[in-house]
């Protein structure tokens, strides 16, 4: 994430596809989470990891070659494999919640999601180090570091023994519309969609508009860290949140901190500015996702798991696909503070559906 907007902006033809290599990796998400679903209905949860695994060595491999032979085209497919490979990943917090009993669903998907501080520090570190790793193109060893991390994954995962995939347990499954007219349903897949496309955009460009500002790419990489850092540190904290105040109390904090992420970046253009926007980005991505993603597990039975999962991964990465489609775009055209006010409607609306849905279910829970 650090590097695939800089290094797109160096092999595009057009500096407006310089956000592309993420946004086709975001499509790949999207791409993959319904076939993803279906395998592991099928097959279980391992075999599914273990494909995902299998793409995001792949990916990065072919991602490394374009950077070698110059090749924008190969850069953008290596992206759209390792899109994959987490559209199968972001299954790891359903496969934690499944393994709980329901009072600890909420702590298990978060726990999962902290796994990504270690992301926060080894990510940035091993793209500075391969940089130079290989004469036949910089940061071409970044990306064979990488493809080394998944296969550490892949050998893992190989190991690992998890329950399998209930089908038919809990009752019959609803019809599909029955299931999607829930309000607590489209409410969860609403917060978690905003808070993942705006955190998404707002990331991906970024890396252009410090170095647009004049920023050092170092500068860059110290940003995205602690922002990642913010993403993914509070996990440890955020079941506990939940379970105390309730997933869409904290869905509404992240998005007021999503909000004031917005009001610092139009604040100003120095390195302080980035970095303590990205962080409230970052902790305001936390809330709105686990919430969104512990209130989702409340609106459908046993056998409907798969299906309600499947859509929720596509819906929200189909936004955050357009989104990320839309941050090169915007930046290029219309600038850094444009880009930022564009999230701010989209914000109000997520934070206004959690608010009515917290009333709802106050109203349901404590009838007169």
């Amino acid at each position: 994430m650090a590097l695939a907007a800089i290094l797109g902006s160096a092999l595009a033809p057009d500096k407006s596809l310089a956000t592309l290599p993420i946004a086709v990796m975001v499509i790949g998400v999207a791409i993959a989470s319904l076939p993803a679903a279906m395998l592991m209905r099928r097959f279980g949860r391992r075999t599914g990891f273990l494909i995902g695994a299998a793409l995001g060595v792949s990916g990065s491999m072919i991602a490394a070659l374009g950077l070698q032979r110059h090749s924008f085209e190969l850069f953008v497919l290596g992206h759209l494999l390792l899109g994959c490979y987490q559209g199968f990943a972001n299954y790891y917090r359903f496969a934690a919640a499944e393994a709980v009993d329901s009072a600890h669903v909420s702590k298990a998907i978060a726990w999962v999601v902290a796994g990504g501080v270690v992301a926060a520090f080894l990510g940035p570190q091993l793209g500075q180090w391969g940089r130079d790793w290989f004469a036949s193109g910089l940061f071409v060893g970044s990306y064979v570091a990488q493809a080394a991390l998944s296969l550490i994954a892949l050998t893992l995962l190989a190991c690992v023994r998890l329950k399998p995939v209930v089908v038919a347990a809990g009752g019959a499954a609803r019809p599909l519309r029955e299931i999607l007219a829930q309000p607590v349903l489209q409410a969860s897949v609403l917060g978690a969609a905003v808070g993942y496309a705006v955190m998404i955009m707002v990331m991906t460009a970024t890396p252009l508009a410090m170095i647009g500002c004049g920023l050092s790419s170092t500068s860059v990489t110290s940003v995205i860290q602690w922002h990642v850092v913010a993403m993914f540190a509070p996990s440890f904290i955020t079941g506990n949140l939940i379970k105390r105040y309730g997933a869409p109390r904290i869905m509404q904090l992240g998005f007021i901190l999503l909000l004031g992420h917005v009001a610092i970046a139009l604040l100003g253009v120095e390195f302080l500015h980035f970095l303590s926007a990205l962080i409230l980005l970052g902790v305001g991505w936390n809330f709105a996702f686990i919430g969104g993603t512990a209130l989702l597990t409340q609106t459908y039975r046993p056998s409907e798991q798969m299906k309600v999962q499947a859509i929720n991964e596509f819906s929200i990465f189909g936004l955050v696909a357009l989104a990320t489609l839309s941050a090169g775009w915007l930046y290029d055209r219309f600038g850094w503070a444009t880009l930022n006010l564009a999230v701010v409607p989209l914000l109000i609306l997520a934070l206004i559906a959690a608010i009515g849905i917290e009333r709802r279910l106050r109203s349901v829970a404590t009838p007169a």
